[in-house]
């Protein structure tokens, strides 16, 4: 099965975070969906020590073909130096992806 439309999940800083970087996508027309859920707990190894963080969750829906734009954009816009930005391929429905394709016309 060829999958055209990606999940893609990033954590935030903090809800307003989320927020601009959903409106900015909406915006620009990567992404068809965000959706963001607060007050997540992250457990992570960086630069050697084990941290812990309240972030927020930001979940995106977008097609394969516009997977680098988004990822750059997110990039640009994050305060983390190294944001972790995670695509996964989605099995949807067909209405589902004519939507998703029809939000995102790039």
């Amino acid at each position: 099965m060829a999958y055209k439309t990606l999940i893609c999940f990033t954590t935030c800083s903090s809800k307003e975070e989320a927020r601009k970087i959903a409106k900015d996508l909406l915006a620009k027309r990567f992404i068809a969906c965000a959706n963001i859920i607060p007050k997540i707990e992250s457990h992570y190894l960086w630069k050697g020590k084990l941290e812990k963080a309240n972030e927020t969750l930001l979940i995106l829906k977008t097609r394969k073909e516009l997977q680098a734009s988004v990822e750059k954009e997110i990039k640009k816009l994050h305060s983390y130096e190294l944001p972790a930005i995670e695509f996964v391929d989605a099995s949807v429905s067909a209405p589902v992806q004519k939507w998703v394709e029809g939000e995102t016309p790039q």
